[in-house]
């Protein structure tokens, strides 16, 4: 199917690996220029020149760390008119909530609920002129269904999903969507990350504890950032132009919820 936006340009933060680099891999499939955000230069650099050579589109590298000040007005000088923005940031580290401090949530606050609030109201205004834009905020899986050690991302997530439910109403009425896609467990550094801190608790090694997981999930095993990215473009499309303020959870069925 033909996603209507071929020639689109798109700003893509946290793009060089992991749930942001499939998103923007499946967006130059489909012909989108793109521009990509994320801390590491030496991984985003080589990711832009495997998806330019791959795809033959225009891929302009921006490093930076998109939750601060000067990493968004970096990418916002190389991308200030994007049709699509695709808001993306590592989550905070897990821990239990009594050894959290103050600076502890607000830096969660700022990188995941404030940061993409930031890149929205500094690009959707020019989205609304055009009458096209398309606005993915990659969250987690934890906001509908909590993950007790990562408590700080629960927050802060739910906070930005919030805050969306309310905008993405009135924005649709000039095609210009706001949805979130819910990740649950991908196989990414993340995940690795969090089966490191999980299997020193349990005792167990993270290879057992990645075996246990993906047994007890119903489809088996982890997503694949390939299956995350397609998603994401499916929303990016003009055939998405009815969908907004939506959260979709893509965790192989492991919620067990009817709703």
């Amino acid at each position: 199917m033909d996603l209507g936006i071929r020639g689109k340009t798109a700003l893509v933060c946290a793009a060089s690996k992991g749930l942001g680099k499939g998103c923007a891999a499946s967006l130059a499939r489909e012909g989108v220029n793109l521009v990509i955000t994320a801390r590491g230069k030496e991984a985003l650099q080589a990711t832009a020149a495997e998806l330019e050579k791959k795809y033959s589109i225009k891929i302009v590298a921006v490093p930076g760390d998109i939750t601060t000040p000067e990493g968004r007005a970096a990418a916002l000088e190389a991308c200030p008119s994007p049709d699509i923005l695709v808001n993306n940031a590592g989550g905070p580290p897990p821990g239990d909530f009594r050894s959290w401090s103050r600076e502890d949530w607000i830096k969660a606050l700022d990188a995941n609920m404030l940061a993409p609030i930031e890149l929205i109201k500094a690009t959707v205004d020019g989205m609304i002129a055009r009458r096209f834009g398309r606005i993915v905020n990659i969250t987690s899986g934890a906001v509908k269904n909590p993950i007790p050690e990562l408590g700080l991302s629960n927050g802060a997530r739910t906070g930005l999903t919030g805050f969306v439910a309310g905008l993405s109403r009135q924005t649709v009425r000039h095609n210009v969507t706001i949805n979130a896609l819910l990740p649950g467990p991908f196989d990414t550094d993340r995940l690795r990350s969090n089966l490191d801190f999980n299997a020193k608790k349990l005792g167990k090694t993270p290879g057992e504890l990645a075996q246990t997981r993906m047994q007890a999930n119903p489809a088996g095993r982890f997503g694949t950032i390939e299956e995350f990215g397609d998603a994401c473009a499916y929303l990016c499309s003009v055939q998405a132009g009815y969908i907004t303020g939506q959260n979709f959870l893509l965790d192989g069925g492991a919620y067990p919820g009817t709703f």
